[in-house]
């Protein structure tokens, strides 16, 4: 017999987020053969990125190598390398890893790359203004944040220092709220007490939002609630403001009468809003499939890529029934594309069309203070705060991480400290630099980056 008779289906998934491990996992009982291609060598645990933004967690508690989660999973291997093509036609995927190019082929495949920040238009603003989509945007902030109080320490001038001391959370969803909340923990509670020259607590935070309230998709009661709490911890709340313009001084807002306001400040966070992966647009392109203007792609009701039965778009990338980009969507959809698979193999009919179980949402605001919204429950304060708590450590990879993230939290929630208050030069200048030399090498080469 041939090889190409005898061969296992092989099922190529990218991303090692939530949907493609979910997928990747759950294919073991499918029978198949799997390559799971990702950019980074770790899966993210992408809720609990502001604590190590903030120094609570670092970011091995949340990120474990996924080769080690899957290294007992024999019939996956991982590969390295940002996907660069898909070419629906030959059935093949294209990664590329430094200077090393691989190409992959498929009989299924599972399309998670999940999504980026968007800026809505506005991409220059990432300079000044990193997202929290990444261990890398976490660890600039890190750095960021921390340094500012450094500075703020040695800058003489009241004005200056001034610009130090104020942060501007960009976006009042789940992860602007926990920011701008953190951020004012450690200000009034962490580092209290460590400097000579300022006093920390005086620090100024502002979560600016183009909405009208706090944490909207929780309803009004617990929103009114949110913006209570944050404004107890010193958080100056503007809604219905818009970010017209970003430096490395400032962030300038408008609202909707058109006047502008400038706020003087160092450390700028952006939470506002996210975009698919660009493998969405090179999807739509071969497929005719329509993408929406988050860049998600409108898949079937099983999550296949119209015209092609084989292809499965999920999580942040896919756009079906109104479903959100949240990690319970993108864990169901992953599961549900590998008993899809599994079925195909094995010739049995064709499932039900995926249907999401909403399990809830909830946000932190504070130690000791969470909303959570769970069918038609909305409760807040302290109950919700550690539910909260168990939850997250249910779903964190390994049993060492849910350790050591237990031990640190109580270290930060109990007491004053944070664990990881570690940070570096190039983490601060890492991205302003980089922008700084592809901007000299259009410089010369005006034709380079152009794709």
């Amino acid at each position: 017999m041939s090889e190409s008779l005898s061969r296992r289906h092989h099922v190529v998934v990218i991303g090692s987020g939530f949907g493609g491990l979910f997928a990747a996992k759950r294919l073991k009982r499918a029978g198949v053969d799997v390559t799971l291609i990702s950019r980074t060598t770790h899966h993210l645990f992408q809720p609990l990125l502001y604590q190590v933004a903030t120094g609570i967690l670092s970011e091995g508690e949340i990120a474990p190598a996924t080769r080690e989660i899957l290294r007992n999973r024999k019939y996956v291997t991982v590969l390295l390398g940002e996907v660069t093509n898909i070419d629906l036609t030959a059935r093949t995927v294209v990664s590329t890893a430094g200077e090393i190019t691989t190409t992959t082929p498929y009989d299924s495949l599972v399309v998670a790359a999940g999504a980026g920040t968007s800026y809505f238009g506005h991409d220059e603003f990432a300079v000044n203004a990193p997202g929290l989509k990444s261990i890398d945007d976490a660890l600039e902030l890190r750095g960021r944040i921390l340094s500012a109080f450094e500075f703020a320490e040695l800058e003489q001038d009241d004005e200056l220092r001034s610009e130090w001391l104020t942060f501007a959370v960009i976006g009042a969803g789940a992860t602007g709220v926990e920011m701008a909340g953190q951020i004012s923990e450690l200000s009034r509670r962490t580092l209290a007490r460590d400097f000579r020259d300022i006093d920390p607590r005086r620090a100024r935070i502002v979560l600016v939002d183009a909405m009208d309230d706090v944490l909207g998709t929780f309803g009004t009661k617990l929103s009114a609630g949110a913006a209570r709490q944050l404004e107890k911890l010193g958080i100056e709340i503007w809604l219905a403001e818009r970010v017209v313009d970003v430096d490395q001084r400032s962030v300038t807002v408008e609202d909707k009468s058109g006047t502008q306001v400038r706020i003087p400040t160092r450390t700028i966070v952006w939470a506002a809003g996210v975009k698919a992966s660009s493998l969405g647009a090179t999807l739509a392109e071969q497929s005719n499939a329509e993408i929406d203007r988050g860049g998600r792609i409108k898949v079937a009701p099983n999550c296949s890529l119209p015209g092609h039965p084989e292809v499965f778009v999920i999580g942040d990338m896919a756009s079906l029934n109104d479903y959100p980009g949240v990690a319970q969507v993108a864990m169901q959809q992953g599961k549900y594309v590998a008993d899809e698979i599994g079925r195909r193999v094995r010739g049995k009919a064709a499932q039900k069309p995926f249907h999401y179980f909403d399990k809830g949402s909830m946000a932190t605001i504070s130690r000791f203070r969470a909303v959570a919204s769970i069918g038609s429950l909305r409760f807040g304060g302290f109950i919700a705060w550690v539910l909260w708590l168990i939850i997250h450590v249910m779903y964190l990879v390994g049993f060492k991480n849910r350790v050591t993230t237990v031990l640190h939290w109580a270290v930060s929630f109990i007491g004053r400290g944070r664990a990881q208050r570690t940070t570096t030069y190039q983490q601060i200048v890492g991205r302003t630099r980089t922008q700084a030399a592809l901007t000299e090498a259009d410089k010369d080469h005006p034709a380079a980056h152009i794709v």
